[in-house]
Order: structure tokens, then C-alpha cells, then sequence
């Protein structure tokens, strides 16, 4: 792949954690409020027994969130760890090319779109 390319893909994906990052950053401040905090009501008791379970499922929304996102952190470092390696863009099951359509949908992508396809299959089985 040329050097241009790779510098491309890695400025997408640098920009791309750094929203993940502070998306994350937003989730962790938000989590932070309560309904006691947002009343500025001092009791542990909430106006009603149904906002202790809209709190507790926003909360459990904003972690599978914030869940997600690490995990796409963690695919874009591999992602910039082949860039500096050199194995960026080849097939990590095939070793073949993979193309620059894919790269540009998924600059983090690290199987081509055969093999991920095959992987996807056997998931289901």
C-alpha cells in the first residue's frame, strides 16, 4: 500500500478515536447524574418508584454504549499498530489485499470482505 493511503487511513482513524474518546467522556459525565442531582432533591428517595427504573436503565444504556465504543477503540489501535507494522490493509486470514472500498467504509477492517463474510456464517451456526 503506498504511503499516502496509510497516512490517510490513519488521520481517519486517529480523528475517528478521538470521537469515540469523547463520546466515552460524555457517557462517564452524564452516568454521573442522578435524579437526586438533577432534583437537588437530599433524600434517597425518588418523587416516584418508576424514575429509580428509568435512571437505572439509562445507566445500563449509557455502559452498553460506552461498552461498545471501547471495543471499537481497542479494533482502531490494532487497526494503527498494522499501520506502524506494515501489515496494514492485507487479509489477516487470507493475506490478501484488502480493497480500498472496504478500507473506506471500515478504515479498521482486518479481514476482506470474503473472509469476514465466512466468519459471519460460521457465527451463526
Amino acid at each position: 500500500m503506498k504511503k499516502a493511503d496509510l497516512e490517510k487511513y490513519e488521520k481517519l482513524l486517529i480523528v475517528k478515536r478521538k470521537e469515540l474518546t469523547d463520546e466515552i467522556d460524555d457517557l462517564r459525565k452524564d452516568s454521573a447524574n442522578t435524579i437526586k442531582d438533577a432534583t437537588g432533591d437530599l433524600s434517597s428517595y425518588s418523587y416516584h418508584m418508576a424514575d429509580l427504573g428509568t435512571d437505572a436503565q439509562e445507566r445500563e444504556k449509557q455502559f452498553q454504549l460506552a461498552s461498545k465504543s471501547g471495543r471499537l477503540i481497542y479494533h482502531i489501535d490494532e487497526a494503527l499498530r498494522r499501520i506502524k507494522d506494515g501489515t496494514f490493509g492485507a487479509c489477516q486470514q487470507c493475506h490478501k489485499e484488502i480493497s480500498k472500498a472496504r478500507l473506506e467504509a471500515v478504515p479498521h477492517a482486518r479481514l476482506c470482505i470474503e473472509c469476514k463474510e465466512k466468519e459471519e456464517k460460521n457465527k451463526g451456526r
